[in-house]
């Protein structure tokens, strides 16, 4: 928890704060624009498992990955895992780092509050057993498991839930601020 907080607040200046934020979404509207619709277009309207937040079932993966092909599994595998790999780290600490500086702005870093950025760390976490999962399937393709599906699809979902709940919690937190902002303005009226 110490290690932790000192990381965090070594890195909540707005200005790092707000280009490693610029650079996650840069990242992310290139996998929303560029390799996801890559991959996709291979897979006749199908979602792909990383585009599915309550999961998927064996069945699902079978047809999904039969109807992209061997060029379909070849893109998904070289072109959207590689910038997916790199997508959850910058979120991880890019997020992380924006519920910790709206927490400072007010004054609720030093509280319990600070583990609402461990959901980060989970959603990461969750994120990259996703991707080993996928591209484990993707590779063994068509001898993959049942086990291996469901394996994949409890971390989508894990990713799923934590990053909702972070997204809720930090909400909330800048709901609090803009109280906080409103009072602090009124006052000096």
């Amino acid at each position: 928890m110490v290690i932790l907080k000192k990381n965090i607040e070594k890195h909540i200046s707005g200005k790092k704060v707000f280009w490693l934020f610029i650079l996650t979404n840069l990242v992310y509207a290139f996998m929303l624009m560029v390799t996801i619709p890559n991959t996709m277009a291979f897979s006749n309207g199908m979602k792909l498992l990383d585009m599915m937040p309550t999961g998927y079932d064996f069945n699902y993966v079978n047809k999904l990955f039969s109807t992209l092909g061997e060029n379909g599994r070849e893109t998904y595998l070289t072109n959207q895992i590689p910038v997916d790999m790199i997508y959850p780290l910058l979120f991880g600490v890019s997020y992380c780092l924006v519920m910790a500086y709206f927490l400072n702005k007010i004054n609720k870093l030093n509280t319990p509050f600070i583990f609402l950025c461990l959901l980060l760390v989970i959603a990461g976490i969750a994120d990259y057993l996703e991707n080993i999962g996928i591209i484990s399937m993707l590779s063994s393709y068509p001898d993959f498991t049942k086990t291996a599906v469901l394996t994949t699809s409890i971390f989508s979902v894990i990713k799923s839930i934590s990053t909702s709940m972070f997204f809720i919690a930090l909400i909330v937190v800048l709901i609090l601020l803009g109280i906080k902002s409103l009072k602090k303005t009124s006052s000096t009226i």
